[in-house]
C-alpha cells in the first residue's frame, strides 16, 4: 500500500536519494528546501518530485504525509516546529532509512573516508546481478519493489548511523573527521562499536586500520586489505597502470581469481576488495562480480573528470588530509607523466586547525598548489585561522585564489587541474573552466 512522504530538507545528500527511494517505491513523495540551486536536486526533478520553499504552510497543507525530518534542522525550524505543535506523523531520516533496512538484505557501508565511493561500487555491482535497491551519499537513490539488496551509506557525523541494524557492514576506516562534533579518535571509535553491535550477520573491514581491529562486535568480522598474515581477504599480484588496476583475490587461502576495476589509487582496490569480498559471501556469482566491476564508472564528486583542450580538471569531495592523499596518489597512477596541480578549499575552522601540518603534508604531494580561502558551515562561521596561514606551511604553495581571479592558474599547459573540497570550491572550478574554455577557442 503507497503512503505519502513529505521530506523537510529534501535536497541533503542522504534525504535526496531517501526521496527517490521511496518515490521509486509507488509512494507519493513531495519536499522542501531552501532555494539555492544544489546538484543533488536535479535527480528529484527528473523523478518529478515536487520540491517547495520552507514554509510553515506546507505542514498545514500536507498533514495527511509523513514528514521525514533532515539530520540538518533542530525542532526550531519553521516547518519541524509546525509539524510539532500540530500533532503530524513524523520520523528522522535514520528512523527512515531503517525502515528499508529492516525490508531486505541490507549491506551499509561505513567509514570516515570512502564510503560514498565503495557504496557507489558496490551497488552497481549488485544492481547489475539481482534487483536492488540503494542510497548512495552522492545524491543518488534508487528503488526497487521487492529488492533482493539494499546497499546504503552510513553517516558516522553525529552518530547519525547508531539504531541501524543491517546484516552486513563495511567498514572502510576509523579517524578523527568531524572535530565539530567528536572529541577525539576514542570518541568516534566508540561510535562505531555502538553501530557494529547492531550488525547481524557479519563486518568486512580493512585490516590496516587499528582502530578498527579493536571493535569487538558479536557479528563475524572478515578482515580485508593486502596483509596475508593478517586479513582474510587479501588483494595480491596488484599491477596498476595508467587504465585502472588488476589484483588476484585470495580468502583464507582460497584463490578466487582475478579481478580488475577501472580505478585508481590504492584505495580503489581497497574499494573492490571489500565489495567482492561482501558479494562472495553472499554467494553472487564471482564472473557476475568480474563483469560489472569492469564497467563502473564512479560517483559524483569522486575524482571526476573533463577534458579542456591539453588540460585536465578532476574534481573531488576530498576535505581530509586523508582523502587529498588518496585523491592525489590517484592521478598520479592516471597521470604520471604530466604535472599535478592541486587547488583545495580547506572545508570548516575547526578542521582546519586540528589538521594544520597534516594537510600540509598531504598536499605536498602534488607539484603546485593553491588554495581557496576558508569554507566555513552554519556552526562555524568564523575562525582564528586563514588558508593563508596554511600555504605557509606547504613548501609548493603557489597563492590564494579568487572567484573573479583565475590568473594564478591560467599558465598551466597540459597540466592536471585537481580541484578538492567539500564547500562551494566548484565555483572556483567553474569560473576556471569557462575563461580556460574562452582562452583555449581564442588560441584556435
Amino acid at each position: 500500500m503507497s503512503k505519502k512522504y513529505y521530506f523537510i530538507g529534501i535536497k541533503g545528500t542522504g534525504m535526496g536519494p531517501l526521496a527517490q527511494i521511496l518515490h521509486d517505491q509507488g509512494n507519493e513523495v513531495l519536499g522542501s528546501d531552501i532555494d539555492t540551486y544544489t546538484y543533488t536536486q536535479a535527480p528529484l526533478e527528473a523523478a518529478g518530485i515536487k520540491i517547495l520553499p520552507f514554509d510553515a504552510r506546507n505542514v498545514d497543507a500536507n498533514q495527511d504525509a509523513i514528514f521525514v525530518k533532515g539530520n540538518a534542522f533542530n525542532n526550531d525550524q519553521i516547518e519541524v516546529a509546525r509539524a510539532l505543535e500540530i500533532g503530524v506523523t513524523m520520523i528522522s531520516y535514520p528512523e527512515a532509512v531503517q525502515e528499508q533496512i529492516s525490508q531486505t538484505t541490507s549491506i551499509a557501508i561505513a567509514g570516515a573516508h570512502g564510503k560514498t565511493s565503495t557504496t557507489g561500487l558496490l551497488a552497481h555491482v549488485l544492481k547489475n546481478i539481482a534487483p536492488t535497491s540503494y542510497l548512495i551519499g552522492d545524491g543518488t537513490g534508487r528503488g526497487v519493489p521487492n529488492s533482493q539488496f539494499f546497499v546504503v551509506e552510513a553517516d558516522e557525523y553525529r552518530r547519525h548511523f547508531k539504531d541501524y541494524a543491517p546484516d552486513y557492514a563495511i567498514l572502510t576506516n576509523i579517524d578523527f573527521d568531524h572535530p565539530d562534533y567528536y572529541t577525539g579518535i576514542e570518541d568516534v571509535t566508540s561510535a562505531f562499536a555502538d553501530f557494529v553491535n547492531n550488525v547481524k550477520k557479519a563486518i568486512f573491514a580493512w585490516g590496516d586500520d587499528e582502530h578498527l581491529r579493536s571493535l569487538k562486535p558479536s557479528a563475524d568480522v572478515y578482515y580485508y586489505g593486502v596483509n596475508p598474515d593478517r586479513d582474510d581477504f587479501v588483494a595480491t599480484n596488484i599491477h596498476k597502470s595508467t587504465q585502472g588496476s588488476h589484483f588476484n583475490v585470495v580468502f583464507r587461502g582460497k584463490d578466487l581469481g582475478e579481478f580488475a576495476v577501472p580505478l585508481f589509487g590504492q584505495h580503489g582496490i581497497l574499494n573492490a576488495l571489500a565489495v567482492i569480498a561482501v558479494s562472495y559471501m553472499e554467494e553472487v556469482d564471482l564472473d557476475l562480480i568480474r563483469q560489472y566491476l569492469l564497467t563502473y564508472q564512479g560517483v559524483k564528486r569522486r575524482f571526476s573528470e573533463k577534458q579542456i583542450a591539453d588540460i585536465t580538471v578532476i574534481d573531488d569531495y576530498a576535505h581530509h588530509p586523508t582523502e587529498i592523499t588518496a585523491t592525489l596518489d590517484a592521478a598520479r597512477q592516471k597521470y604520471p607523466n604530466k604535472k599535478i596541480i592541486a587547488i583545495f578549499q580547506p572545508h570548516t575552522f575547526s578542521r582546519v586547525i586540528a589538521y594544520k601540518d597534516e594537510f600540509a603534508s598531504s598536499l605536498e604531494a602534488a607539484d603546485q598548489v593553491y588554495l581557496a580561502n576558508i569554507f566555513g558551515s552554519a556552526r562555524e562561521q568564523a575562525g582564528t585561522i586563514t588558508s593563508k596561514d596554511l600555504g605557509s606551511e606547504i613548501s609548493k604553495f603557489g597563492g590564494i585564489i579568487e572567484e573573479n581571479d583565475m590568473s594564478l592558474l591560467m599558465p598551466y599547459e597540459n597540466a592536471v587541474m585537481v580541484f578538492m573540497g567539500a564547500g562551494d570550491i566548484e565555483k572556483y572550478e567553474f569560473a576556471y573552466e569557462k575563461l580556460l574554455g574562452q582562452l583555449r577557442t581564442d588560441l584556435t
